[in-house]
């Protein structure tokens, strides 16, 4: 007898829009994915496609898990359903280990927290700083350069020395723009008496790595590859173009959880592992490859998330969620 394969759709809204340079993002949507084996053992899953940012739709997603009726009988998930190989595989490492019986997440000390986009970072970052932060992460192009730069200023004036911050275009500037953006970070970085900048985060689209490459050979300030790296086969592909500096991995749409930390303890780059706004089912399974790829990054995990949804379920485990979905 098979594994029986459960699935339930979800949607939660996020507590403010969140801006990027993609757009407005009002609600966060995926599936949750129950397998229970002949014995009884439960193990939960999620699946947290971002279509716009790499990964296979939601429809996509869904259409899969409906085509197995029901039971799991290890059919061979494509690569091109990145989040589905995350959730699926997540759950099947769960289930050989006697099920997710606690929902504990492991124990995590530095994390990234999130400012929105705009000049309202400003107000949220002594906040953040509150709740224990000691890196915080920033949207750009969003608004007008010349605004942006501006509240860059105030805010790394107005941040402990201490401090470091991460700045993320989501590919949204021109070559001339990320040239902008990195002589006002390296002008910042000179000075021991603000914050710093720890790197800008895509600043071009994916498909412009060489660009990318050239700018961190020009800037002091380091560049961080984001959705150009959003998938496992994307990540080996810039590996294998050159690419040697920081990459921002999801593990949420990143594709196989195995395979993933296996690419990690084989060529230990330069990582920095980040939420995809998942659910807390999704979050403890990344958090899970994080903390086994951890000899690969220290970096501060871009896991700052909470807080963002206007529901209570990040204080759910995942069989309340799962009864929650009814």
């Amino acid at each position: 007898m098979g594994i029986e394969l459960g699935v339930r759709p979800y949607q939660r809204r996020f507590v403010s829009p969140l801006q990027t340079a993609h757009g407005l993002w009002s609600w966060r949507e995926g599936l949750l994915v129950r397998l229970r084996d002949s014995l009884g053992r439960v193990s939960y899953g999620e699946i947290a496609p971002i279509p716009w940012f790499g990964s296979e739709s939601l429809e996509e997603a869904l259409q899969f898990c409906i085509a197995q009726n029901g039971e799991w009988r290890g059919e061979t998930i494509p690569e091109r359903l990145s989040a589905t190989q995350f959730g699926l595989g997540c759950a099947l490492a769960e289930l050989a280990e006697a099920g997710c019986l606690t929902g504990k997440e492991p124990a995590i000390v530095d994390v990234c927290g999130l400012l929105p986009a705009g000049e309202a970072a400003l107000d949220l970052a002594s906040q953040r700083l509150a709740q224990g932060h000691r890196t915080l992460k920033w949207k750009i192009a969003v608004q007008a350069i010349a605004d942006e730069i501006r509240w860059l200023d105030q805010l790394v004036k107005a941040l402990p020395p201490d401090a470091h911050l991460r700045l993320d275009a989501n590919g949204g500037l021109s070559l001339a723009q990320a040239e902008q953006w990195l002589m006002a970070c390296d002008r910042i970085n000179t000075d021991p008496q603000t914050a710093a900048i720890e790197h800008l985060e895509q600043p071009l689209p994916s498909d412009q790595l060489l660009a990318m490459q050239d700018l961190g050979r020009r800037y002091q300030t380091a560049i961080a590859l984001d959705e150009s790296v959003a998938t496992l086969a994307q990540l080996e592909k810039c590996r294998a173009q050159g690419w040697r500096g920081v990459v921002v991995v999801k593990p949420a749409i990143a594709g196989s959880p195995q395979r993933l930390q296996a690419f990690c303890q084989t060529y230990r780059p330069r990582l920095v592992f980040s939420s995809a706004f998942e659910t807390g089912v999704g979050r403890r399974a990344a958090l899970a490859v994080a903390s086994r790829c951890s000899s690969a990054c220290s970096a501060a995990l871009g896991f700052g998330t909470q807080g963002w949804f206007t529901d209570d379920w990040d204080t759910l485990t995942p069989a309340e969620l799962w009864d929650r979905l009814q």
